[in-house]
C-alpha cells in the first residue's frame, strides 16, 4: 500500500464498560443508538485493554485501512512493513516504530467511572511502558441526560491522601469520591488537557474527540459499571493490584480557577486565506505528547506535506481529501512521506499529530 497518499480508515468501534454512541452515529448520518460501543478509535495502532467476551473481535482496537480492491489491512501492519514511509526517519529515531498517539471519538450516555491514567514516570515504573496516558478532550457536542447538561469531574478540590482515597475505594463510596472532585459544565468548543495522574471522569452527555498517548491503561476507582454489574478486578488495577494502583494518582488539590487556568485551553488562530482557516486547538507548547489543529475548508485547499504522520478526522461537512470522498465522521491517516494533497468541498477536519520529535 502506498505511503504517498492519505489512507481512509474503516469504522473501528470499540467495546467499553459504559454506554453511549448515539451522537457518534448521528455525526455519520446514521440511525443508531446508545450501546456498548461508544468509542471509535481513529488511525489506531493500540490494542484495547478489554476483558474477554464471547464476540471479542480479533485485534480489537486496531484500525483497518480501506484498500482499493474492497479488502482491508491493519494500519499497524502497513506501518510495520514500511516504517520510514509511513512514520518518517526522524520520528522513528525518536519514538521507534510507533505512531505515538491515539485519537478517539467518544460519546457518553452515562458517566464513566472515576479514574486515573499513569503519567510517564508511573507508566515506566509500573507498566514498563515508554508512554503514560496524558490525554485531551475537545468537546464536539453534547446532550442532556435525564435532565442534566454535560459535565466532567476533574481534579481534587479538597485535601486528599493515598490513605484517604484507599478508604473511599474500599468502601466503594462513589459519592464521597465525586464530592472530592470539581464538577465542571462543558459545551461544544471547550478544550481540556488531562495530565497523567489527574483524577477525572467524563460525565453523561459528552461527545468529544480525545487525543492521547498511545496506551489503554485506566485505573478505575469503581468496581461496578453504571448499571451495578461487577467488573473484573483487572479493570480497576490493570494488573498492578489494589495497593500499587494508588501510586498512579497525583493527590494535590486545585481551586476551580487554578484548575481552569492550568488545564483548560484556548484555541489560537494560526493562518487563513482564500477558502481555508487553520486553528491550533492544542499546541506543542502545552504538551510534547501530541498536538491538535482544526482545518476549515470552503472550496479547495492544498495541504502541504508536514513531514509528520497524523490522523485526519472529519467532524463536519463533505467533500474529498486527495481525491477520496470524505464526510462527517470519516478518518484518514496521513503518512509522513505523503505528497501534498488537495482538500475540496465544505469540510471541517481535525489534524491529530504525534509527539514532538525535535
Amino acid at each position: 500500500m502506498s505511503h504517498k497518499q492519505p489512507l481512509k480508515m474503516l469504522e473501528n468501534r470499540v467495546w467499553r464498560i459504559y454506554l453511549g454512541g448515539l451522537l457518534l452515529d448521528e455525526l455519520r448520518g446514521k440511525d443508531g443508538g446508545d450501546g456498548c460501543f461508544p468509542e471509535d478509535w481513529l488511525a489506531s495502532v493500540v490494542p484495547a485493554n478489554n476483558p474477554p467476551r464471547e464476540d471479542t473481535p480479533e485485534r480489537e482496537g486496531l484500525s483497518r485501512v480501506e484498500l482499493p480492491d474492497g479488502s482491508s489491512a491493519y494500519l499497524k501492519d502497513l506501518i510495520d512493513a514500511d516504517p520510514e514511509g509511513f512514520l518518517g526517519v526522524g520520528h522513528i529515531e525518536k519514538f521507534g516504530v510507533n505512531f505515538g498517539v491515539l485519537t478517539k471519538f467518544l460519546d457518553s450516555a452515562e458517566r464513566l467511572p472515576i479514574q486515573v491514567h499513569p503519567d510517564k514516570q508511573a507508566a515506566k515504573t509500573l507498566f514498563s511502558s515508554d508512554y503514560g496516558k496524558t490525554e485531551s478532550w475537545y468537546i464536539l457536542n453534547g446532550r442532556a441526560i435525564n435532565g442534566e447538561e454535560p459535565y466532567i469531574l476533574f481534579g481534587f478540590k479538597e485535601d486528599m491522601t493515598k490513605e484517604r482515597l484507599r478508604e473511599l475505594f474500599d468502601a466503594q463510596d462513589i459519592a464521597g469520591m465525586a464530592a472530592a472532585m470539581h464538577k465542571l459544565p462543558v459545551k461544544a468548543g471547550d478544550v481540556f488537557i488531562i495530565e497523567g495522574g489527574t483524577p477525572h471522569a467524563i460525565g453523561p452527555g459528552c461527545f468529544l474527540l480525545e487525543v492521547q498517548e498511545p496506551t489503554d491503561y485506566t485505573i478505575s476507582l469503581e468496581k461496578c459499571d453504571m448499571r451495578g454489574e461487577k467488573l473484573p478486578d483487572f479493570m480497576c488495577h490493570m494488573g498492578l493490584g489494589f495497593d500499587k494502583m494508588f501510586d498512579c494518582f497525583h493527590y494535590e488539590k486545585h481551586t476551580r480557577q487554578e484548575l481552569l487556568d492550568k488545564f483548560k485551553l484556548e484555541p489560537k488562530h494560526l493562518e487563513s486565506g482564500d477558502g481555508y482557516a487553520l486553528t491550533e486547538i492544542i499546541g506543542y507548547g502545552r504538551t510534547a505528547c501530541f498536538a491538535l489543529n482544526r482545518l476549515e475548508v470552503s472550496g479547495a485547499y492544498e495541504r502541504r506535506n508536514t513531514g509528520k504522520p497524523y490522523a485526519l478526522a472529519v467532524v463536519a461537512g463533505s467533500g474529498s481529501v486527495a481525491g477520496t470522498s470524505a464526510k462527517s465522521g470519516d478518518c484518514l491517516f496521513v503518512p509522513a512521506m505523503a505528497e501534498d494533497f488537495t482538500v475540496t468541498g465544505e469540510l471541517t477536519l481535525l489534524e491529530c499529530l504525534p509527539p514532538l520529535g525535535e
